[in-house]
């Protein structure tokens, strides 16, 4: 392998473990501190890039799930070409696009490298942090008001929580079910007692209204991959349960469910300013913004100042200025047309095709690409700092363990579990 000299002998091989070590560590602070997540960005990708040969990146950009990460950020990169704003404004746009570099970095990385399991590891541990953190703040709320308000947020933003929470969740049951599968009692019911607190979390604590699109899906998913179409009523009548359940023992769920109805109804009836209003509103701006560059766009870094133009002179929630029409479609398609968004959904449904197979990297790849998809409905998933990261990490980490010799990806997946189990 072809590396620079200063990353040859021992040198490399330091190297190696440095940015294995760095990329966990990236892992565990992405649901707690965003100064900290780009600090270690920038020492993983100096100790990182070193230890890389051309060769490795080359077979990882002649792939999908590699390649067409770079080719948006490309097509975002001569976006700036043709945008009618300031070049401070399309480099800011550009930004959003940067991190999709990152997701064959990883997968070269992670190819090579047996530390991956100790990515997953991490990032749980974090969460489960950001778990107890969150009862804590609900039982003692002098201890934290919470951020933005929001009680039983330690940290961050409730949809984010929400984000990953229903993540862990979503893996912990696939594992628990494994490991029931195999009998180890004791390991499967740790793992779905700790999935049920993440969920406890959503649903009695803080609930982010994504999520509640996201989990249905997730159930749907597992239940087609795993048992066809018998799985999908299976998951159907499960989630109708649990609805019920949750609707009649959680009036906070009840309250953040038809949050929804009434804040639209006060958008249509008044022009008030809610938060389903302003999605509403920017989704009707953006449609007209796409129509009238269909093609290609307005260009990178255009968001804003489309909405700036759109809401001149315009009352209530009509006169709303945004940099984000929170749906990443959207936040594309504004910008590069319908090039641009075609990329986009190839990308992810490249993605998921990967992952649709058996296994648990493979379902923590699929969930990672789901709650990025249906999340990015809602919300600019891609471009949003953190649940950004969380998608190019989780998928770029989860693409290379898979392509690394099953017998050693089962290894570590059976000591995925156990770790689990004991956080």
């Amino acid at each position: 392998m072809v590396t620079l000299p200063m990353a040859s002998g021992v040198h490399l091989s330091r190297l190696i473990k440095i940015a294995d070590g760095l990329a966990v560590a990236l892992a565990v602070s992405l649901p707690w501190s965003t100064s900290a997540t780009s600090i270690l960005l920038v020492l993983w990708l100096i100790a990182l890039i070193p230890t890389l040969a051309w060769s490795d990146m080359r077979r990882e950009l002649t792939t999908a799930v590699g390649g067409l990460p770079v080719l948006l950020f490309l097509l975002g990169a001569v976006g700036m070409m043709w945008a009618d704003v300031s070049w401070h404004e399309r480099l800011g746009g550009l930004d959003g696009f940067v991190r999709l570099l990152l997701i064959p970095l990883l997968m070269a990385q992670f190819r090579r490298s047996d530390g991956g399991r100790r990515v997953f590891i991490g990032f749980l541990i974090a969460c489960v942090g950001v778990l107890i953190a969150s009862v804590i703040v609900t039982i003692w709320p002098n201890l934290g008001s919470g951020t933005g308000g929001n009680v039983g947020v330690p940290v961050k933003s409730y949809i984010l929580q929400s984000a990953e929470f229903t993540i862990c969740a979503a893996v912990l049951l696939d594992l628990a079910v494994a490991k029931a599968r195999q009998r180890l009692w004791t390991t499967s019911a740790a793992l779905a007692v700790l999935a049920l607190a993440f969920l406890g979390d959503i649903f009695f604590i803080t609930t982010g209204r994504t999520a509640l699109v996201i989990i249905p899906v997730l159930a749907v998913l597992y239940g087609v991959r795993h048992s066809g179409w018998k799985g999908v009523f299976g998951a159907v009548a499960l989630l109708l349960v649990a609805a019920g359940v949750m609707w009649s023992a959680s009036p906070y769920f009840r309250e953040r469910v038809t949050s929804t109805i009434t804040e639209t109804e006060r958008y249509e009836q008044g022009n008030d300013i809610t938060s389903a209003g302003l999605r509403l509103d920017f989704w009707s701006k953006s449609i007209g913004f796409i129509k009238s560059a269909p093609l290609f766009g307005h260009g990178t870094g255009s968001i804003a100042d489309q909405f700036r133009r759109a809401a001149a002179g315009q009352p209530g929630v009509r006169g709303a200025i945004s940099a984000n029409p929170h749906n990443q479609t959207f936040a594309v398609g504004i910008q590069l047309g319908f090039l641009g968004m075609a990329v986009l959904w190839a990308m992810w449904i490249c993605q998921a095709i990967f992952f649709w197979r058996n296994g648990w990297l493979a379902w923590i790849g699929l969930v990672v690409v789901t709650t990025n998809v249906i999340g990015s409905l809602f919300n600019s998933f891609i471009f949003d700092f953190t649940e950004g990261w969380l998608y190019v990490i989780g998928v770029g980490v989860a693409a290379g363990m898979m392509q690394r010799p099953p017998v050693v990806a089962q290894r570590e997946g059976d000591a995925a579990a156990a770790a689990a189990a004991g956080a």
